[in-house]
């Protein structure tokens, strides 16, 4: 494939070299230069994963984000919206 034929297909070409191919590009007919994946870098840039903190170790309890409001479920309870259950 020559230069300028790259050039109009380089997404194309990019995809084909993530996919595991050898892409060889030419100039005047001759090749010129490979077009492969790069190696996968530790520590590059990724998705932020759930459970992002687990290698901590930590052990977070249930209520760190909503702490029960004594006060407020005391007022629901006396109220006559909320009945008892019979």
């Amino acid at each position: 494939m020559n230069i300028a034929e790259a050039k109009s297909k380089l997404s194309e070409l990019v995809a084909r070299a993530e996919a595991g191919e050898e892409v060889v590009i030419a100039r005047n007919g001759r090749p010129a230069v490979r077009l492969v994946a790069a190696p996968s870098v530790e520590g590059s840039p990724r998705r932020r994963a759930i459970g992002l903190w687990d290698h901590l170790g930590l052990e977070l309890g249930d209520d760190l984000f909503f702490k029960r409001d004594l006060e407020l479920e005391e007022a629901v309870d006396a109220t006559r919206i909320f009945p008892p259950d019979a």
